[in-house]
């Protein structure tokens, strides 16, 4: 089996394990939790450089900071099925007293939680005090922060993008999710992003865009160049166009499933077009 069909498989099951979390308590967020799901697979099944273990300081190692926190199922089926903890722990997603809160927190000690992201607009910063910590620490990994389209109409952002180009932080990559879609509508319905690209390179960073957000060999070439234009005095900025619940066609191409879940009916027509590929939990 060729690598790329090895990430497909795993993408695949990571949508089944969305799909279930999500359906089981009737509460959460699949619609950017689908569309993300080849991004983080790629992410963490190709491209970091992870060592054993994990630690909060994450030195000698790549470290990765979700800032939209509400796709959490996203980030629990990858970091589970990659190795941080027991894929069966996905079963206790959003329950009492479980790790595996709606929004991540660091409270709770769950492995490859770096930071609590339930409030939106943060993630740029503190992942721009990690690039420059792994500076002071002559720690030559890098730095990689997720965060939503919608997220960037927080000023916070704004502010932590004049900061980064300004103190060229230049061993940091965001990825904005592109997906054009938040919980109330359109983007640019609610509140225009205007040309993003432009934003970013008027703050002076390298911007790149991936046009196939949710194509596996796509990133993988997009987010590599992304890796060679690290360390040359700029922050990266990597626009993907995503689609927002991707790989169930029902759930695409519209704003409704930012936050809804799927009834028993839906849930087995969405596990149908995502036939099991690596074991559910």
């Amino acid at each position: 089996m060729s690598e790329i069909q090895q990430l497909n498989n795993f993408t695949t099951q990571v949508r089944r394990d969305i799909l279930r979390m999500v359906h089981a308590v009737n509460s959460g967020h699949p619609g950017g939790s689908l569309g993300c799901a080849e991004f983080l697979t790629v992410l963490y099944q190709k491209l970091m450089n992870r060592k054993e273990g994990f630690d909060m300081n994450g030195i000698g190692e790549d470290v990765f900071f979700l800032s939209n926190g509400h796709i959490s199922p996203v980030f629990y089926s990858v970091l589970a099925r990659s190795g941080y903890f027991a894929v069966s722990e996905l079963a206790t997603f959003r329950k009492l007293n479980s790790r595996l809160q709606g929004h991540p927190t660091t409270h709770e000690g769950l492995p490859g939680v770096r930071m609590a992201s339930g409030s939106l607009g943060q993630g740029i910063s503190v992942a721009l005090g990690a690039a420059q910590a792994k500076k002071l620490n002559n720690d030559s990994n890098l730095v990689y922060a997720l965060t939503g389209d919608g997220e960037l109409q927080e000023g916070q952002n704004w502010e932590a993008i004049m900061y980064a180009s300004a103190k060229n932080v230049d061993n940091l990559i965001v990825t904005v999710d592109y997906n054009g879609q938040q919980i109330d509508g359109t983007t640019k319905d609610v509140l225009s992003l205007g040309n993003l690209k432009a934003k970013f390179e008027a703050f002076d960073w390298e911007v790149l865009e991936i046009k196939e957000g949710n194509n596996i060999e796509a990133i993988i070439s997009g987010m590599s160049e992304a890796k060679s234009k690290t360390g040359k005095g700029k922050p990266i900025c990597v626009l993907l166009y995503t689609e927002m619940g991707n790989g169930v066609d029902f759930m695409m191409h519209t704003h409704a499933w930012h936050g809804k879940a799927p009834s028993d009916e839906q849930l087995a027509t969405a596990l149908a077009q995502n036939p099991e590929t690596l074991g559910d939990y």
